[in-house]
């Protein structure tokens, strides 16, 4: 018989995860039995009823509904994951990953406990962070975020492309601003993973005060985020991807990291990491003046790389969208331009790795080129939370059969 304490627990499985009959019974046993962090019987670790749920219950709902719309169903769910207190210790059993020496990584001052974080944009304010923590994430993006609220390019701005397994979107960092989400984090009880903030500028905020808006993010947000990600590469920014080049990037850098000094100095600690995030669309001269600059900026290392405006090779129709694609076309671009940052900085200039990874062997792909730590999102939208479990544990066959006892053994090793 349940007691009361229960019953507002099951009630937010049936109704909120919209699961009927007999699914919604098993749905409520799995929680109820995980509710203390147990695990129930006959619920195995992988490729069970947490892939099930996902692939046969929520994939086929969300799939039917606009891509935007499941977009915020989702974040809306997660945001108030941190409220009933036995959904984040439920999801940790259903779909975490547990710590192993050979993938946790110490780096930009951080402890990641899994190598494959999120990366942006699915979290634009911050609020889902406990949610996502207790899902395999290593770390999270938040972001990106604006110094001023703004609502973002005119809808339809988000589209699937499931042939190509693929996203285009067109946001236009549509979000609450750096208040807002200062007040986000700022409530988090609890911090399992490392969090980036994601910086951006606004719309109207013309190129040669972009510096501003950045710093503006810094001070707004420096207390709550554990390292900073500078955003030069959303295609969906007017005149954005222009500050990757010229003088406007070291100018752009030189004042995001005097002010980073200046908060330091300030609210006192050690210093917080910043990370330029780049775009895949650059011929090799400018990637090459571009990771230069980044690497003379005294900024702590790259994420490569943003979406890509190509649509090679593509069949579906939402392939003539505009906006940046994300997913398994980007792959091999974004492995690439990871070989060539690794290449030109001798592998002295961290990199986290993002684009097209869907399975271990896209992520070990990405670490051999030169990645010390990957990020996922679209893979997420088509696979799953699983996908963490499956790709944490591929990633150890891996790195064993290489004979490798730590991941970092392997980072770079297509270079040697």
């Amino acid at each position: 018989m349940l007691r009361s304490s229960d019953l507002k627990f099951v009630c937010l499985c049936v109704n909120d995860f919209l699961f009927e009959g007999e699914t919604a019974r098993l749905v409520c046993r799995v929680f109820l039995h995980i509710r203390d962090g147990e695990r129930p019987y006959g619920v195995p670790n992988q490729n069970g009823v947490s892939d099930l749920l996902y692939k046969s219950l929520a994939k086929p709902l969300l799939f039917k509904m606009d891509p935007e719309q499941a977009h915020h169903l989702i974040i809306g769910g997660l945001s108030g994951v941190g409220s009933v207190r036995p959904v984040p210790s439920g999801l940790r059993v259903m779909y975490g990953v547990r710590e192993t020496p050979d993938l946790a990584v110490d780096m930009f001052g951080c402890h990641f406990p899994t190598p494959v974080g999120l990366a942006a944009g699915l979290d634009k304010n911050g609020q889902a962070v406990t949610g996502f923590s207790s899902i395999g994430f290593g770390f999270m993006e938040v972001g990106t975020v604006t110094p001023l609220a703004q609502s973002g390019n005119d809808q339809p701005r988000l589209f699937r492309l499931p042939p190509d397994e693929a996203l285009v979107n067109r946001m236009g960092f549509n979000n609450l601003g750096a208040e807002a989400m200062a007040g986000e984090l700022a409530r988090l009880q609890e911090r399992r993973i490392p969090v980036a903030v994601n910086i951006g500028k606004n719309k109207v905020t013309p190129n040669e005060e972009a510096h501003l808006d950045y710093a503006k993010c810094i001070q707004a947000l420096y207390t709550y985020a554990d390292l900073f990600v500078v955003n030069i590469s959303s295609p969906n920014t007017p005149d954005l991807r222009n500050l990757q080049h010229g003088n406007e990037l070291k100018e752009l850098l030189a004042a995001v990291m005097e002010e980073m000094n200046r908060q330091q100095a300030k609210v006192g600690g050690a210093a917080k990491s910043v990370l330029v995030k780049i775009a895949p669309d650059v011929n090799e001269q400018e990637l090459e003046y571009m990771v230069g600059t980044i690497a003379a900026s005294g900024v702590s290392g790259i994420i490569a790389t943003n979406t890509t405006i190509s649509r090679e090779g593509l069949s579906h129709q939402h392939a003539k969208e505009t906006g940046g694609l994300s997913g398994k076309p980007l792959r091999e671009r974004s492995t690439e331009i990871i070989r060539q940052v690794y290449r030109q900085t001798e592998g002295k200039l961290p990199i986290i790795g993002s684009g097209g990874i869907f399975t271990s062997e896209d992520a070990y792909e990405k670490i051999k080129a030169g990645a010390s730590l990957v990020e996922i999102y679209t893979a997420l939208i088509y696979e799953g939370p699983e996908v963490n479990r499956k790709i944490h544990a591929g990633l150890r066959e891996l790195l064993r059969k290489d004979g490798y006892h730590h991941i970092s053994e392997a980072v770079g090793a297509d270079h040697r």
